[in-house]
């Protein structure tokens, strides 16, 4: 099944386009409305033409770079560095063009029964784009039909309220759950698959317009009881469950099985390594080619103890080495960073974490599969798109935000995903009254009688869902741009010279001055050069203290529209702040 639907988007008719006339252009290959779409079989070859362009590559899964995981070198939102483009930046619109193409046409020579779940999956597929662009450009215009090249009226058309678009998107997903197909399938987007988006979608607007009280934007509770309901009524079918089924190990092991599973995913970018399809993520995290990405501190003090104590309460806890603030703490941190006892999938002996390829020295091991994928560009293992846990999350968010969450919705949420890494319960009374101010200091809107629990929502979503690319979304529904602009840090070292790392009795690290020693099997760390401390000789690993982050809250949560398209149509208008 699962090279079969791979090889199906590989012979699937695949579309480009251009500039003025991207949204009158019939697809590629000249395929004719009078003589295309005769049966179930055309629907599904064209419908499957829609995966490859909306929805993510492993690497934009993986490949995350906010302030969960820090590399070598910034992106541009950290920066400040992002500017008006000339064209392109995200304002693409070939797959719209191409999806209402066959919603025009698919009932052309089909029964409303037979082509009504393919017209869902098309309508998936515009919630999809149009809750990308909302994402990123707020107002946008809306097109629900082919345009004609005449139709000047329409091509240069103003931007539509985001009310207008984001109750649009409710009404393509209400379709697509009322008329997609309800087998489940980690490989193709179903009524399920369609719930979780509607989840999702709902819950980032509702936040959004919660927290972004400067934009008057109106209905937020109503968007958070969307996003209640979707996530209810998928819950509440009992298609699917969090995947217990390798104990404590779960959580790792839901990541770097080779193909997804489908007791909790419910859709995946899909890989192969019999037809030649493969992502990088071992690579990735095993050598210093990409940026040498590793967990932030701040994300990794957020991490429980085991027994649901605040590791933050700790008496001294920002000057413990690595062995010291590893023990005892939530085990997804040990199935998410290398810790002492860690030994690869088909590796021989543990390893300790090693700054040659982690610049902060926490590697990455979530996604990570066999020895044997450690080449360039060769990890076969399905990429989630999404997952159940996320939905359980939404449900406890919205809830929260709402006021209206009590214990039994955490037990049927949060406490399902704290089970299953054997972790305590979040109790809704203990946390409203004994709020984290770790955490209370990171989100300073969070406020209310729900201010305590809402906040373990939040510590939750970035320990479940980190490196799978949830994070920047948040940082911008929850209008928290600043949390970027901190100095991003690495492990704790009290002093300069050597370290052992994974508690074997031999040393890992040794960070040192002058003269460079000789020392086989340890890594070798200059200071000042090859490792920075935050107090000169002692102190946490800092990154990049030499580039200055920046965050203009009045511009940034917004991208600009490319020079070209404002050039194009005189009645589009820029996103402010943006020249």
């Amino acid at each position: 099944m699962k090279n079969s639907f791979i090889l199906y988007i590989l012979l699937a008719v695949l579309v480009t386009g251009c500039s003025k006339d991207y949204l009158d252009r019939q697809p590629e290959a000249n395929i004719s409305p009078d003589v295309s779409f005769k049966s179930v079989k055309d629907l599904e070859l064209f419908s499957n033409s829609f995966y490859d362009g909306a929805l993510p590559s492993a690497e934009g899964i993986y490949n995350e770079a906010i302030d969960n995981i820090v590399k070598t070198t910034l992106q541009d939102e950290l920066t400040g560095k992002r500017i008006v483009p000339v064209s392109g930046g995200g304002w693409s619109w070939t797959q719209l063009r191409n999806i209402n193409f066959f919603l025009e046409n698919c009932y052309n020579h089909l029964s409303v029964q037979d082509a009504a779940p393919y017209a869902g999956v098309a309508k998936f597929f515009r919630a999809y784009f149009y809750y990308d662009k909302v994402r990123r450009f707020g107002d946008v215009p809306w097109y629900g039909k082919v345009l004609d090249v005449n139709d000047e009226e329409e091509l240069s058309k103003k931007r539509d309220s985001r009310s207008l678009i984001v109750d649009s998107i409710m009404a393509d997903l209400d379709f697509a759950i009322k008329n997609m197909s309800d087998a489940k399938s980690d490989e193709k987007a179903t009524k399920w698959t369609a719930l979780a988006l509607k989840s999702r979608v709902a819950l980032f607007e509702g936040t959004f317009r919660k927290y972004h009280t400067e934009l008057n934007l109106p209905n937020a509770n109503k968007y958070l009881e969307m996003a209640v309901a979707a996530s209810k009524e998928l819950m509440d079918a009992g298609q699917y469950s969090l995947y217990t089924g390798a104990g404590v190990d779960s959580y790792g092991k839901l990541f770097s099985s080779v193909n997804s599973v489908s007791q909790e995913v419910i859709l995946a970018r899909k890989f192969s390594d019999a037809l030649q399809i493969w992502h990088n993520v071992n690579y990735y995290t095993i050598t210093a080619s990409y940026g040498k990405p590793g967990l932030e501190k701040n994300l990794v003090n957020s991490y429980l103890m085991k027994d649901g104590t605040r590791f933050t309460d700790k008496p001294n806890y920002d000057k413990m080495t690595f062995l010291e603030e590893v023990k005892d703490r939530d085990p997804r941190l040990h199935q998410t960073i290398r810790t002492p006892g860690y030994t690869r999938i088909g590796g021989a002996a543990p390893i300790a974490p090693n700054f040659g390829n982690s610049v902060t020295g926490y590697q990455l091991i979530k996604f990570v599969g066999d020895v044997k994928y450690d080449n360039y560009n060769r990890s076969e293992n399905d990429m989630p798109i999404f997952r159940y846990a996320e939905v359980l999350l939404n449900y406890a968010e919205a809830k929260a935000e709402l006021g209206t969450l009590t214990q039994a919705d955490l037990d049927l949420s949060i406490n399902l995903i704290r089970a299953r890494a054997e972790m305590p319960n979040l109790v809704l009374a203990t946390a409203n009254s004994n709020a984290d101010p770790y955490l209370a200091k990171d989100y300073p809107a969070v406020a209310g009688a729900m201010k305590g629990t809402i906040l373990e929502i939040r510590r939750e979503r970035r320990i479940e869902l980190v490196m799978e690319s949830y994070r920047w979304d948040d940082i911008l529904r929850w209008k928290s741009g600043q949390l970027i602009t901190r100095q991003f840090k690495g492990m704790y070292f009290p002093n300069i010279g050597k370290f052992d790392l994974d508690g074997d009795g031999k040393e890992d690290v040794w960070i040192y001055e002058g003269t460079k020693p000789t020392a086989p099997g340890v890594q070798l760390l200059k200071l000042g050069s090859e490792i920075l401390l935050e107090n000169g000789k002692s102190g946490n690993v800092i990154i990049n203290a030499h580039i200055k982050k920046v965050f203009d809250e009045a511009k940034d949560y917004f991208y600009p529209l490319p020079i070209q398209e404002l050039e194009l149509n005189k009645n589009l208008t820029q996103n402010p702040g943006w020249k």
